[in-house]
């Protein structure tokens, strides 16, 4: 400031380290035209939502436009999200009330509603060619706030751990949160996908400990390293992604 067939197109192998859409250097993604997810969250001023489940609802939405029958094989979104999946995964979160929201709501997307967050994302994008209704959209002011402390995490699902070190907006914490559920997607198998997508695709988001976040890091699990485009400096780990199905032992 989010099918009939689960398993991920041909073209969007699980992303290994050394080709990670999300390094700060240079690499093979930099030479395919480059796209971008949008998601727009609906925070009205009267009743903004909190910022966890905020957090929460955008990591669904990617999960759910990742999977969504349109997004995979001959369905309408599956080239864009096919070429969006092959260049740097650019996520950029924007807020809209009243009549904004509204607009944005009749493009074509899916919203995706949380406990008090409503979330909604559309395919992919060119990086300069954005539709004028959300173009519009301002970045800025998604600060949003816990009115209280959020639940602590259920260990049984996955949980997208953010790196306690660093100061990250409302929105960039939501594109953040979103790139880690999209890496854990890739990591799991064709049948985990569907058992977590049957489920709802149930997850939390917390801070992690400052005296856990670097094991975290070092476990093996996915991990998000933003590029530096914005807020915080390129390389740093954000994320953890916490799948029970990628834990080691």
């Amino acid at each position: 400031m989010s099918s009939n067939d689960i398993s991920a197109s041909p073209s969007t192998p699980r992303s290994p380290a050394a080709d990670s859409p999300f390094r700060s250097e240079p690499t093979s993604r930099d030479e395919a035209p480059q796209y971008v997810l949008p998601l727009v969250v609906h925070i009205e001023k009267t009743a903004p939502p909190a910022r966890t489940d905020a957090l929460r609802t955008a990591a669904r939405a990617v999960l759910v436009m990742l999977s969504d029958e349109r997004s995979v094989g001959e369905g309408e979104w599956a080239r864009v999200m096919r070429d969006w999946q092959d260049a740097r995964i650019r996520k950029v979160v924007r807020r809209a009330r009243g009549a904004e929201w509204r607009k944005a709501s009749a493009l074509p997307g899916i919203t995706v509603t949380g406990e008090s967050a409503e979330v909604r994302v559309f395919p992919p994008v060119p990086l300069d060619g954005w539709p004028k209704e959300l173009a519009k959209l301002q970045v800025s002011g998604t600060d949003l706030d816990d009115p209280e402390p959020p639940a602590a995490p259920d260990r049984s699902a996955p949980v997208l751990w953010l790196n306690p070190e660093l100061d990250m907006s409302a929105g960039k914490a939501m594109a953040q949160a979103g790139h880690g559920a999209q890496l854990a997607w890739w990591e799991l198998s064709d049948t985990e996908r569907k058992a977590w997508r049957e489920a709802g695709f149930p997850l939390s988001v917390a801070t992690a400990r400052a005296e856990s976040w670097r094991e975290l890091t070092v476990s093996g699990l996915p991990v998000v390293r933003d590029a530096g485009f914005t807020e915080i400096a390129p390389g740093s780990c954000t994320v953890v992604a916490d799948h029970p199905a990628l834990r080691r032992g």
